[in-house]
Protein backbone atom coordinates (compact mmCIF):
# COMPACT_ATOMS: atom_id res chain seq x y z
CA UNK A 1 0.00 0.00 0.00
CA UNK A 2 3.04 2.25 0.67
CA UNK A 3 4.81 1.36 -2.11
CA UNK A 4 1.67 2.19 -4.37
CA UNK A 5 1.22 5.72 -2.99
CA UNK A 6 4.79 6.60 -3.37
CA UNK A 7 4.77 5.29 -7.15
CA UNK A 8 1.36 7.38 -7.21
CA UNK A 9 2.89 10.58 -6.42
CA UNK A 10 6.00 10.03 -8.64
CA UNK A 11 3.72 9.80 -11.41
CA UNK A 12 1.97 13.05 -10.44
CA UNK A 13 4.64 14.73 -9.30
CA UNK A 14 5.21 18.59 -10.58
CA UNK A 15 7.68 20.92 -9.47
CA UNK A 16 8.23 24.55 -9.45
CA UNK A 17 10.97 24.20 -12.89
CA UNK A 18 7.91 22.14 -14.70
CA UNK A 19 5.17 24.96 -13.89
CA UNK A 20 7.96 27.66 -15.20
CA UNK A 21 8.51 25.93 -18.36
CA UNK A 22 4.75 25.36 -19.03
CA UNK A 23 4.47 29.20 -18.38
CA UNK A 24 7.29 29.39 -21.27
CA UNK A 25 5.57 27.13 -23.66
CA UNK A 26 2.65 29.48 -23.45
CA UNK A 27 4.13 32.48 -22.59
CA UNK A 28 3.11 35.24 -25.34
CA UNK A 29 6.46 37.36 -26.44
CA UNK A 30 5.95 40.98 -26.25
CA UNK A 31 8.32 43.34 -28.26
CA UNK A 32 8.69 47.26 -27.75
CA UNK A 33 6.55 48.78 -30.41
CA UNK A 34 3.71 46.54 -30.12
CA UNK A 35 0.76 47.83 -28.87
CA UNK A 36 -1.58 45.78 -26.24
CA UNK A 37 -4.39 45.61 -23.81
CA UNK A 38 -3.86 45.95 -20.19
CA UNK A 39 -5.80 46.45 -17.28
CA UNK A 40 -4.62 47.89 -14.18
CA UNK A 41 -4.46 46.27 -11.13
CA UNK A 42 -2.27 48.31 -8.80
CA UNK A 43 -1.84 52.32 -8.76
CA UNK A 44 1.23 53.60 -7.46
CA UNK A 45 2.40 56.95 -6.28
CA UNK A 46 4.49 57.40 -9.63
CA UNK A 47 3.05 54.99 -11.73
CA UNK A 48 1.14 51.69 -12.10
CA UNK A 49 1.10 48.27 -12.48
CA UNK A 50 -0.73 46.30 -15.42
CA UNK A 51 -1.42 43.10 -16.05
CA UNK A 52 -0.92 42.59 -20.11
CA UNK A 53 -0.78 38.68 -20.29
CA UNK A 54 3.28 38.74 -19.19
CA UNK A 55 4.97 36.43 -16.24
CA UNK A 56 5.25 39.99 -14.12
CA UNK A 57 3.02 42.94 -14.38
CA UNK A 58 3.83 45.46 -16.53
CA UNK A 59 4.76 48.92 -15.25
CA UNK A 60 3.74 52.46 -16.66
CA UNK A 61 5.71 55.68 -15.37
CA UNK A 62 3.12 58.49 -14.11
CA UNK A 63 5.66 60.49 -17.26
CA UNK A 64 4.29 58.03 -20.11
CA UNK A 65 0.95 58.41 -18.92
CA UNK A 66 -0.26 61.02 -21.28
CA UNK A 67 1.13 63.42 -23.99
CA UNK A 68 0.15 66.26 -21.43
CA UNK A 69 1.23 67.33 -17.97
CA UNK A 70 -0.04 64.75 -15.52
CA UNK A 71 0.68 65.21 -11.47
CA UNK A 72 -1.58 61.84 -10.56
CA UNK A 73 -1.68 58.56 -11.79
CA UNK A 74 -5.31 59.22 -10.93
CA UNK A 75 -5.78 61.64 -13.57
CA UNK A 76 -5.56 59.23 -16.52
CA UNK A 77 -6.11 55.25 -15.16
CA UNK A 78 -8.47 53.92 -12.66
CA UNK A 79 -8.17 50.76 -10.98
CA UNK A 80 -9.48 47.35 -13.09
CA UNK A 81 -9.69 49.64 -16.16
CA UNK A 82 -8.72 48.06 -19.53
CA UNK A 83 -6.96 49.93 -22.16
CA UNK A 84 -4.59 50.11 -25.03
CA UNK A 85 -1.00 50.23 -24.22
CA UNK A 86 2.65 50.67 -25.68
CA UNK A 87 5.43 48.45 -25.01
CA UNK A 88 8.35 51.15 -24.94
CA UNK A 89 11.01 48.76 -23.49
CA UNK A 90 11.67 45.12 -23.28
CA UNK A 91 12.04 43.27 -19.40
CA UNK A 92 13.91 44.49 -17.31
CA UNK A 93 16.49 42.23 -15.06
CA UNK A 94 13.31 41.68 -12.87
CA UNK A 95 11.46 40.75 -16.04
CA UNK A 96 9.19 43.53 -16.48
CA UNK A 97 7.98 45.68 -19.15
CA UNK A 98 7.96 49.65 -19.24
CA UNK A 99 4.65 50.99 -21.02
CA UNK A 100 3.37 54.24 -22.21
CA UNK A 101 0.32 55.80 -23.17
CA UNK A 102 1.90 58.91 -24.45
CA UNK A 103 3.14 57.06 -27.21
CA UNK A 104 0.09 56.15 -28.38
CA UNK A 105 -1.53 59.84 -27.85
CA UNK A 106 2.07 60.93 -29.80
CA UNK A 107 1.53 59.03 -32.72
CA UNK A 108 -2.06 59.74 -33.17
CA UNK A 109 -1.34 63.17 -32.79
CA UNK A 110 1.03 63.24 -35.68
CA UNK A 111 -1.65 61.06 -38.01
CA UNK A 112 -3.95 63.75 -36.49
CA UNK A 113 -2.28 66.78 -37.75
CA UNK A 114 -0.85 65.35 -41.14
CA UNK A 115 -4.78 64.55 -41.86
CA UNK A 116 -5.37 68.74 -41.18
CA UNK A 117 -2.66 69.99 -43.15
CA UNK A 118 -3.70 67.72 -46.25
CA UNK A 119 -7.27 69.20 -46.07
CA UNK A 120 -5.76 72.67 -45.37
CA UNK A 121 -7.83 73.22 -42.39
CA UNK A 122 -7.50 76.79 -40.20
CA UNK A 123 -6.75 75.32 -36.71
CA UNK A 124 -6.92 77.64 -33.35
CA UNK A 125 -4.58 77.14 -30.24
CA UNK A 126 -3.72 79.35 -27.40
CA UNK A 127 -0.21 80.93 -27.49
CA UNK A 128 1.65 79.37 -24.12
CA UNK A 129 4.75 80.98 -24.28
CA UNK A 130 7.18 83.11 -26.57
CA UNK A 131 10.96 83.38 -27.77
CA UNK A 132 13.07 85.62 -29.71
CA UNK A 133 12.34 83.54 -32.71
CA UNK A 134 8.53 83.47 -32.31
CA UNK A 135 5.61 81.70 -30.26
CA UNK A 136 4.89 78.47 -29.25
CA UNK A 137 1.56 76.91 -29.02
CA UNK A 138 -0.11 73.14 -28.81
CA UNK A 139 -1.92 71.34 -31.64
CA UNK A 140 -3.54 68.31 -30.70
CA UNK A 141 -1.50 67.52 -27.81
CA UNK A 142 2.00 68.93 -29.89
CA UNK A 143 3.83 71.69 -29.69
CA UNK A 144 4.25 74.00 -32.58
CA UNK A 145 6.14 76.88 -33.45
CA UNK A 146 4.80 80.44 -34.82
CA UNK A 147 7.50 81.85 -36.48
CA UNK A 148 7.80 85.61 -35.71
CA UNK A 149 7.59 86.32 -39.84
CA UNK A 150 4.05 84.63 -39.68
CA UNK A 151 2.78 86.50 -36.32
CA UNK A 152 0.73 89.37 -37.68
CA UNK A 153 -0.89 91.08 -34.61
CA UNK A 154 -0.03 94.73 -33.86
CA UNK A 155 0.34 94.06 -29.93
CA UNK A 156 4.30 93.17 -28.66
CA UNK A 157 4.84 89.55 -29.53
CA UNK A 158 5.03 88.86 -25.39
CA UNK A 159 1.65 89.61 -24.92
CA UNK A 160 0.35 87.13 -27.38
CA UNK A 161 0.64 84.57 -24.05
CA UNK A 162 -3.16 83.75 -23.88
CA UNK A 163 -4.15 85.04 -26.93
CA UNK A 164 -6.38 82.46 -28.65
CA UNK A 165 -5.10 82.61 -32.85
CA UNK A 166 -6.28 81.39 -36.00
CA UNK A 167 -3.27 79.58 -37.73
CA UNK A 168 -2.52 77.44 -41.01
CA UNK A 169 0.30 74.68 -41.03
CA UNK A 170 3.80 75.62 -43.12
CA UNK A 171 5.03 71.97 -42.05
CA UNK A 172 4.66 68.72 -40.62
CA UNK A 173 7.51 66.50 -39.97
CA UNK A 174 7.23 63.81 -37.31
CA UNK A 175 10.32 62.38 -38.06
CA UNK A 176 12.16 65.88 -37.48
CA UNK A 177 9.94 66.60 -34.94
CA UNK A 178 8.57 70.21 -36.13
CA UNK A 179 5.38 71.45 -36.49
CA UNK A 180 5.47 74.31 -37.87
CA UNK A 181 2.38 77.21 -38.35
CA UNK A 182 1.45 80.84 -39.52
CA UNK A 183 -0.29 83.21 -37.49
CA UNK A 184 -0.40 85.21 -40.87
CA UNK A 185 -1.86 82.77 -43.36
CA UNK A 186 -4.93 82.04 -41.68
CA UNK A 187 -5.67 86.22 -41.13
CA UNK A 188 -4.49 86.48 -45.22
CA UNK A 189 -7.02 83.29 -46.52
CA UNK A 190 -9.63 85.22 -44.43
CA UNK A 191 -9.40 88.69 -45.64
CA UNK A 192 -8.58 87.28 -49.13
CA UNK A 193 -11.80 85.99 -49.40
CA UNK A 194 -13.63 89.71 -49.59
CA UNK A 195 -10.83 90.86 -51.60
CA UNK A 196 -9.49 91.16 -55.45
CA UNK A 197 -7.38 91.69 -58.26
CA UNK A 198 -7.81 95.71 -59.03
CA UNK A 199 -10.07 96.29 -56.12
CA UNK A 200 -8.99 99.76 -54.80
CA UNK A 201 -8.27 99.88 -50.64
CA UNK A 202 -7.75 101.90 -47.59
CA UNK A 203 -4.59 101.61 -45.69
CA UNK A 204 -2.13 102.59 -43.62
CA UNK A 205 1.82 102.22 -43.64
CA UNK A 206 2.79 99.72 -41.20
CA UNK A 207 6.88 99.37 -41.87
CA UNK A 208 9.21 100.61 -44.07
CA UNK A 209 12.09 98.89 -45.47
CA UNK A 210 14.26 99.60 -48.09
CA UNK A 211 12.52 97.49 -50.66
CA UNK A 212 8.91 98.83 -50.19
CA UNK A 213 6.45 99.26 -47.32
CA UNK A 214 3.99 97.68 -45.60
CA UNK A 215 0.53 98.61 -45.89
CA UNK A 216 -2.13 97.18 -43.04
CA UNK A 217 -5.53 96.73 -45.11
CA UNK A 218 -7.95 96.24 -42.33
CA UNK A 219 -5.30 94.15 -40.33
CA UNK A 220 -3.28 91.77 -42.39
CA UNK A 221 -0.48 93.50 -44.27
CA UNK A 222 0.07 93.85 -47.84
CA UNK A 223 3.22 94.75 -49.55
CA UNK A 224 3.61 97.77 -51.58
CA UNK A 225 7.47 96.93 -53.23
CA UNK A 226 9.30 99.85 -54.24
CA UNK A 227 9.21 99.34 -57.90
CA UNK A 228 5.25 99.71 -57.46
CA UNK A 229 5.23 103.03 -55.78
CA UNK A 230 5.58 105.27 -59.18
CA UNK A 231 6.85 105.25 -62.79
CA UNK A 232 9.27 107.42 -61.69
CA UNK A 233 12.45 106.57 -60.31
CA UNK A 234 12.37 106.07 -56.44
CA UNK A 235 15.63 105.76 -54.58
CA UNK A 236 14.01 104.97 -51.60
CA UNK A 237 10.32 103.75 -50.03
CA UNK A 238 11.36 106.50 -47.30
CA UNK A 239 11.55 109.71 -49.44
CA UNK A 240 7.69 109.19 -50.17
CA UNK A 241 6.15 107.04 -47.34
CA UNK A 242 5.92 107.55 -43.14
CA UNK A 243 4.36 105.30 -40.82
CA UNK A 244 1.00 106.08 -40.38
CA UNK A 245 0.89 107.86 -43.51
CA UNK A 246 -3.13 107.22 -45.05
CA UNK A 247 -3.49 106.28 -48.63
CA UNK A 248 -5.21 104.09 -51.16
CA UNK A 249 -3.67 101.15 -52.92
CA UNK A 250 -4.82 99.00 -55.42
CA UNK A 251 -4.54 94.95 -55.28
CA UNK A 252 -2.09 93.76 -57.82
CA UNK A 253 -1.60 90.08 -57.07
CA UNK A 254 -3.38 87.65 -54.23
CA UNK A 255 -1.27 84.42 -53.25
CA UNK A 256 -3.36 82.91 -50.43
CA UNK A 257 -0.78 79.39 -50.54
CA UNK A 258 2.00 81.87 -49.68
CA UNK A 259 0.21 84.36 -47.54
CA UNK A 260 0.84 87.41 -49.89
CA UNK A 261 -0.94 90.58 -51.03
CA UNK A 262 0.57 92.54 -53.27
CA UNK A 263 -0.08 96.45 -53.86
CA UNK A 264 0.21 99.03 -56.04
CA UNK A 265 0.25 102.78 -56.31
CA UNK A 266 2.16 103.52 -59.57
CA UNK A 267 -0.78 101.41 -61.47
CA UNK A 268 -3.27 104.42 -60.16
CA UNK A 269 -0.94 107.43 -61.48
CA UNK A 270 -3.15 109.39 -63.84
CA UNK A 271 0.54 110.52 -64.85
CA UNK A 272 3.54 108.77 -64.26
CA UNK A 273 5.38 110.57 -61.26
CA UNK A 274 1.95 111.57 -59.52
CA UNK A 275 3.16 109.56 -56.72
CA UNK A 276 5.94 111.90 -56.10
CA UNK A 277 4.29 114.97 -57.35
CA UNK A 278 0.74 115.34 -56.02
CA UNK A 279 -0.27 112.25 -54.47
CA UNK A 280 -4.17 113.09 -53.66
CA UNK A 281 -4.69 113.59 -57.30
CA UNK A 282 -3.86 109.84 -57.62
CA UNK A 283 -5.93 108.80 -54.31
CA UNK A 284 -9.00 111.51 -55.94
CA UNK A 285 -8.83 109.49 -59.35
CA UNK A 286 -8.07 105.71 -58.11
CA UNK A 287 -11.55 104.29 -58.61
CA UNK A 288 -10.85 105.45 -61.94
CA UNK A 289 -7.72 104.23 -62.88
CA UNK A 290 -8.19 101.10 -61.18
CA UNK A 291 -11.28 100.24 -63.61
CA UNK A 292 -8.68 101.13 -66.35
CA UNK A 293 -6.45 98.56 -65.07
CA UNK A 294 -9.13 95.97 -64.41
CA UNK A 295 -10.12 96.43 -68.47
CA UNK A 296 -6.64 95.95 -68.90
CA UNK A 297 -6.92 92.38 -67.32
CA UNK A 298 -10.27 91.89 -68.99
CA UNK A 299 -8.49 92.43 -72.47
CA UNK A 300 -5.57 90.33 -71.65
CA UNK A 301 -7.70 87.52 -70.93
CA UNK A 302 -9.49 87.97 -73.89
CA UNK A 303 -6.13 87.90 -75.91
CA UNK A 304 -6.19 91.20 -77.34
CA UNK A 305 -4.52 94.56 -76.20
CA UNK A 306 -5.93 98.18 -75.07
CA UNK A 307 -4.55 99.47 -78.09
CA UNK A 308 -5.99 96.77 -80.74
CA UNK A 309 -9.10 97.05 -78.60
CA UNK A 310 -9.11 100.82 -79.86
CA UNK A 311 -8.16 100.46 -83.33
CA UNK A 312 -10.92 97.43 -83.55
CA UNK A 313 -13.61 100.09 -82.32
CA UNK A 314 -12.42 102.78 -84.46
CA UNK A 315 -12.15 100.91 -87.99
CA UNK A 316 -13.59 97.83 -88.01
CA UNK A 317 -12.86 95.29 -89.70
CA UNK A 318 -14.68 91.51 -90.35
CA UNK A 319 -13.76 89.01 -88.61
CA UNK A 320 -12.26 86.71 -90.38
CA UNK A 321 -9.49 89.23 -90.82
CA UNK A 322 -8.51 89.18 -86.95
CA UNK A 323 -5.45 86.64 -86.93
CA UNK A 324 -5.36 83.76 -84.75
CA UNK A 325 -1.81 85.45 -83.68
CA UNK A 326 -2.99 88.40 -83.00
CA UNK A 327 -5.88 87.09 -80.86
CA UNK A 328 -3.52 85.34 -78.85
CA UNK A 329 -1.06 88.32 -77.89
CA UNK A 330 -1.56 89.20 -74.48
CA UNK A 331 0.23 92.23 -71.97
CA UNK A 332 2.24 91.37 -69.85
CA UNK A 333 1.29 92.07 -66.48
CA UNK A 334 3.08 94.84 -64.73
CA UNK A 335 4.04 94.18 -61.36
CA UNK A 336 6.39 92.70 -59.13
CA UNK A 337 8.61 90.63 -59.57
CA UNK A 338 8.96 87.31 -57.93
CA UNK A 339 12.06 86.43 -56.41
CA UNK A 340 13.38 84.71 -53.33
CA UNK A 341 15.39 87.62 -52.34
CA UNK A 342 14.64 88.87 -48.88
CA UNK A 343 15.45 92.46 -50.55
CA UNK A 344 13.49 92.08 -53.23
CA UNK A 345 10.29 90.67 -52.42
CA UNK A 346 9.23 88.91 -48.94
CA UNK A 347 5.83 87.12 -47.70
CA UNK A 348 3.13 89.39 -46.48
CA UNK A 349 3.67 90.77 -42.58
CA UNK A 350 7.34 89.67 -42.79
CA UNK A 351 9.47 93.05 -41.74
CA UNK A 352 12.60 91.18 -41.23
Amino acid sequence: MVNQQANSTKDIGFTHEDFAALLDKYDYHFSPGDIVAGTVFSMEPRGALIDIGAKTAAYIPIQEMSINRVDNPSEVLQADETREFFILTDENEDGQLTLSIRRIEYMRAWERVRQLQQEDATVRSNVFATNRGGALVRIEGLRGFIPGSHISAREAKEDLVGEDLPLKFLEVDEERNRLVLSHRRALVERKMNGLEVGQVVRGSVRGIKPYGAFIDIGGVSGLLHISEISHDHIDTPHSVFGVNDELKVMIIDLDAERGRISLSTKQLEPEPGDMLKNREIVFEKAEEMAEKYRQKLLAEAEGITLDEEAAVSNEPVAEEDVTEEAAAETIAEDSTEDSDSEGEMVAVGTEE
